[in-house]
């Protein structure tokens, strides 16, 4: 990896952003004067040669991680950075989603007649959907993206369908245990809740029948 050469890089791509900032400065809305060509064709060569360092680097780095190979600590470590980018990326969109929905659920709710149990109920829901729909989604992305990544390492083709399976089943695995763990969580929060209410209801229940049943077991005298 040390191969690459990072300040020539630098160095193009400064020379491309003057170049692109000078023919911007020189042309017309609908017309580029011989200054204007002038630049043009300067930025046009930086942007070439910026692109051919970039391909150089490019073709150094894949040799490297040739080298190193797939399942060195190098290839783990890069795919692990892959799969926790998208990850996070999913949990965040998820958590914007609910907190949209929630908001755009209670103001639905101050028009109907709607108690407090069922809105929470609805936007316990709506978060479970959402973060279903984002890890998922995060997680093709990541088995698209791992394509590419493997690509880099140049490596044999039974060594690279090894590789894929494995990284893909891992991720899959860990993704379907973080939404069964969300799952029996919102599980067991919705089943403890019911069970306070519940005991709510027999407590308010025995408060009014108790002294009618004092009442009815009173002795008359006659």
């Amino acid at each position: 990896m040390a191969s690459i050469d990072v300040e020539s890089e630098y160095a193009a791509s400064s020379r491309y952003a003057m170049a692109l900032a000078n023919y911007r400065a020189t042309k017309g809305w609908f017309t580029c004067d011989g200054t204007c060509q002038r630049n043009k064709i300067r930025m046009e060569q930086a942007m070439r040669d910026l692109e051919n360092i970039r391909r150089e680097g490019h073709e150094r780095m894949s040799k490297a991680r040739s080298v190193a190979g797939l399942f060195s600590e190098l290839g783990v470590e890069e795919v692990q950075d892959s799969f926790w980018s998208y990850f996070n990326a999913g949990k965040q969109f998820a958590k914007r989603q609910s907190m949209w929905d929630a908001m755009f659920m209670g103001i639905r709710r101050m028009g109907r007649d709607e108690s407090m149990i069922e809105y929470a109920l609805k936007v316990l829901l709506q978060v479970l959907i959402n973060f279903s729909m984002g890890l998922i989604m995060a997680l093709f992305i990541f088995m698209f993206g791992l394509y590419s990544i493997i690509k880099t390492y140049q490596p044999n083709p039974l060594t690279a369908v090894l590789f894929f399976i494995s990284a893909a089943c891992a991720a899959f695995a860990f993704v379907t245990t973080y939404l069964l763990l969300l799952y029996g969580a919102a599980g067991g929060a919705v089943y403890g809740a019911a069970k306070l209410a519940e005991s709510q209801l027999r407590l308010q229940a025995a408060g009014r029948g108790g002294p009618q049943q004092r009442v009815y077991n009173h002795p008359h005298h006659n």
